[in-house]
């Protein structure tokens, strides 16, 4: 059930003991380590530099850092001016500010010249928790998107954050990446496959026993929202029903093969994200399968609302968006097969 080459680890459906750390911190570990290989890679942030995890990286190269202040609009022109003579920028802040307040400069200065400035969105979703809805960024997949040449990225776990900002590099464009602030389940391994553009199968109960079986839904899940929809398919065969998660970390180029394919497979598809599902992942999905293999879909993430203040774990029950939610999802569409 669990794919062998996803590469999860063992005590995956053990919701009390698996490790959590935020996602945040794995662009922290990513930068230091591009860093150290490429002499191009700088970093700048905007007064924000240990909540976003660019502090070791300060520390370390302190010549190629660069304390911009709380400047949003600058953080994205100076960084397209640094790409435009060589560097390989990484910009770093509340994703709500970033891309939020600057969000013309990354379109005019950074995707319009097709510079390789890589956009870090710290504190995304609703479980940021008691900073409420103001700092809350659940709209910033869905104004990224849109913009010609750039990629967007949403990392399941720590691990995966990691291997996305090193990836990223190769990328030579722009690049957004979108991290949690609160801890999450680590539920990859450092062996577990990444490559921007490729969705990867984590769970496949049609598999179960080398056989042959039907499919009765897919999951496409992103974010560290991919570990509900896992917990959400081991409750579901219980029942019967038969799951497929898609962890669909790259929203834009997203992997319409693998997306075609669930939808074939099982005739009917839950995306899961945490972000507005007007706009984001869930909308991006539901345009591929519309153009190539349309059917009945339901999307969990915020339902037109703004966000508000909470722990995290309240606030992504109360917004619809754990296990739960994604169960009674799945039973709602499967209805209409």
């Amino acid at each position: 059930m669990i794919r062998s080459g996803a590469k999860l680890v063992e005590n995956i459906f053990d919701a009390e003991s698996i490790e959590q750390i935020p996602t945040r911190n794995g662009y922290g570990e990513g930068l230091v380590e591009v860093g150290e290989k490429d002499s191009r890679v700088v970093a700048l942030c905007a007064d924000l530099t240990e909540s976003t995890r660019t502090q070791e990286f300060a520390d370390k190269f302190p010549e190629r850092f660069i304390q911009i202040g709380v400047a949003e609009q600058n953080l994205a022109t100076v960084a397209s001016g640094l790409a435009s003579y060589g560097k390989i920028p990484f910009i770093a802040s509340y994703a709500m500010f970033s891309p939020g307040r600057n969000w013309e400069q990354i379109r005019t200065t950074v995707c319009y010249n097709n510079v390789p400035v890589k956009i870090i969105g710290a504190h995304a979703g609703v479980s940021v928790g008691p900073d409420g809805a103001t700092h809350q960024a659940i709209e910033d997949m869905a104004i990224m998107r849109p913009i010609a040449n750039m990629t967007v990225i949403a990392p399941c776990d720590v691990h995966e954050a990691r291997k996305a900002v090193i990836a990223s590099v190769a990328v030579n464009g722009p690049v957004y990446m979108r991290f949690a602030r609160e801890k999450t389940p680590v539920f990859t391994t450092a062996a577990s496959p990444f490559k921007i553009g490729k969705a990867e199968v984590f769970f496949d109960s049609s598999s179960s026993s080398g056989r042959s079986a039907r499919l009765d839904v897919a999951i496409v899940a992103c974010g560290p929202l991919v570990y509900n929809s896992l917990l959400a398919a081991g409750r579901l065969l219980k029942d019967g029903i038969r799951v497929r998660v898609v962890n669909n970390h790259t929203v834009k180029p997203m992997d319409e093969k693998t997306i075609i394919k669930a939808a074939r497979d099982a005739g009917a598809v839950v995306t899961v994200e945490e972000h507005q599902v007007m706009g984001g992942m869930g909308s991006a999905v539901a345009e591929v399968l519309a153009k190539n293999y349309p059917v009945p879909m339901e999307f969990i993430g915020v339902q037109n609302r703004f966000g508000e203040s909470g722990s995290p774990d309240d606030l992504i029950e109360a917004f619809g968006m754990g296990v739960k939610a994604i169960t009674g999802a799945v039973k709602k569409v499967l209805k209409r097969k």
